[in-house]
């Protein structure tokens, strides 16, 4: 043979080699490649997404946002969408149509509109459910025990609307709920005070326009954050408390509760305390000692400042507008 017929077999069997190398190294699944490419279009092409291209391996982390798993044999698993401005579409309902996503992270996308579509809690995979800082409307989603692997669902700072879904207590692996800075109305139900204690860390639900008394089931809680704070809750709230409890945070300010400070049962645990602007009388309870931040202004409390813990450290302004508290920092007793 000639050199160049030499040289031009050599060429020819690089190419192959090359060729059969890159498909052998492409993982990602051509469904999940159809799909990524739908969700895209919904998105309206942005910028964002340039790097989800046809015909390319969308595992391996070459397409932004994207990630896959060797143990669901380079299945998508996980697909986070945040910090763009620019995306201006409706909720892509093709996201439901990933069989194997475990993590959903869509964060910071305010021109995102439309409602969550109900077909979402058919990933019966995920784990992880972010949708945050977006324009989405619309009720939260009804997840049944079909969505049993769910540990965290982060619905916050959106324009959600409707009622408290009842159903979340069936799901034995939540840990933590945030529907907080919402436009959420209603009461809490009676089911919540049933969640799994041994899972379940935080249940922040503030900053919407909930409303109605609490349920007397709240005293099964037993969680590290109870966030209620800026609805229009009345009534009772002293069932979240419990000297038993392992409660770190309680903020229950800016509501219409009224009852009696002094009969509050607090953890041993609590660092973090805020019953401001709220309708509660009485005076302190015992086991302060443990509290690092406080605030009991806008209330109806009397009697003496505690001089324990952490107290000579909390300024006027935990204290003002009570009815007759007295002692440092407010002036003395007399």
């Amino acid at each position: 043979m000639t050199t160049i017929t030499n040289f031009f077999l050599l060429f020819i069997f690089i190419f192959i080699f090359l060729s059969q190398a890159t498909s052998l190294s492409k993982a990602c699944h051509p469904q999940d490649e159809a799909i990524l490419l739908q969700i895209k279009k919904e998105f309206n092409n942005p910028s964002l997404l340039s790097s989800w291209i046809p015909h390319t391996d969308c595992c391996n982390f070459n397409w932004s946002g994207v990630a896959c798993s060797s143990l669901t044999n380079d299945r998508v698993t996980d697909l986070s969408i945040s910090n763009d401005i620019h995306i201006t579409s409706k909720f892509p309902p093709s996201i439901a149509n990933l069989p194997y996503l475990e993590t959903l992270f869509i964060f910071n996308l305010p021109n995102l509109t439309g409602p969550i579509p109900q077909s979402i809690t058919k990933l019966t995979n995920l784990r992880y459910l972010t949708i945050s800082k977006t324009g989405v409307i619309g009720p939260i989603p009804k997840f049944t025990d079909r969505s049993k692997n769910l540990v965290e669902l982060d619905l916050s700072h959106n324009n959600i609307t409707g009622t408290l879904p009842p159903s979340l207590y069936k799901l034995p692996n939540l840990s933590g709920i945030l529907f907080n800075n919402n436009k959420l109305r209603g009461s809490i139900p009676t089911s919540y005070g049933y969640f799994n204690n041994s899972h379940v860390s935080t249940l922040d639900l503030s900053y919407n326009k909930l409303s109605g008394k609490l349920p007397i089931s709240l005293s099964k809680l037993d969680i590290y954050l109870v966030e209620l704070a800026y609805n229009k809750f009345e009534g009772d709230a002293s069932m979240l408390f419990g000297s038993n409890k392992k409660t770190l945070v309680v903020d229950i300010s800016g509501n219409r509760f009224a009852f009696d400070f002094g009969r509050v049962e607090l953890s041993q645990t609590i660092a973090t305390l805020d019953v401001s602007h709220n309708k509660i009388y009485g005076n302190f309870p015992m086991a302060m000692e443990n509290v690092t931040f406080l605030n009991v202004s806008y209330n109806r409390l009397c009697g003496e400042i505690p001089k324990v813990g952490y107290f000579n450290t909390f300024d006027v302004s935990s204290f003002v507008h009570n009815k007759c508290l007295c002692g440092s920092p407010l002036p003395s007793c007399k």
